[in-house]
């Protein structure tokens, strides 16, 4: 039997519009009102404006908030081929922080990508300053979450 490699780039741009529906429609970062700003092959960026709910007892933004924005990110970066994946592992470096009215900025950039996993740095923004950096690794599985045909 021969298999044929499929190229994820072409998946990208032949699907992009039911992968970028699926991707956003994410009701968790909604809720916290995480925007999906840019949406690329191995790419993602999306926004957040730092509201009272969501500091510390320092006033200070929460670090599950910066989590959170980094891991939308994340999520819409790995799953933008279509193919569904998970994520396998995180790590994450607070380095500064944000406060009411901030907007934060997360940018998930993908390293490398194969078969079975991906390796993203995911940078957190306050306009130019860096507040954290998150490293991931995604399980990639072998179904996709969209209709495809075979002529790719």
């Amino acid at each position: 039997m021969v298999y044929k490699k499929i190229d994820e780039n072409q998946i990208y741009e032949k699907y992009r519009e039911e992968i970028y529906k699926q991707v956003k429609n994410d009701l968790y970062a909604q809720s916290l009102g995480i925007e999906l700003t840019t949406f690329e092959a191995g790419f993602a960026e999306a926004k957040l404006k730092v509201q009272s709910h969501m500091v510390n007892a320092y006033g200070t933004v929460h670090g599950a908030l910066i989590y959170a924005l980094a891991d939308h990110a994340f999520s819409a970066a790995c799953n933008a081929y279509g193919k569904t994946s998970l994520g396998l592992s995180t790590t994450i470096q607070f380095i500064q922080s944000a406060k009411v009215g901030d907007q934060i900025t997360a940018r998930a950039t993908e390293i490398k990508r194969n078969y079975r996993t991906g390796f993203y740095r995911i940078d957190i923004l306050h306009g130019q300053n860096l507040i954290a950096t998150m490293e991931a690794v995604s399980y990639r599985k072998d179904h996709y979450f969209i209709e495809m045909n075979e002529n790719l």
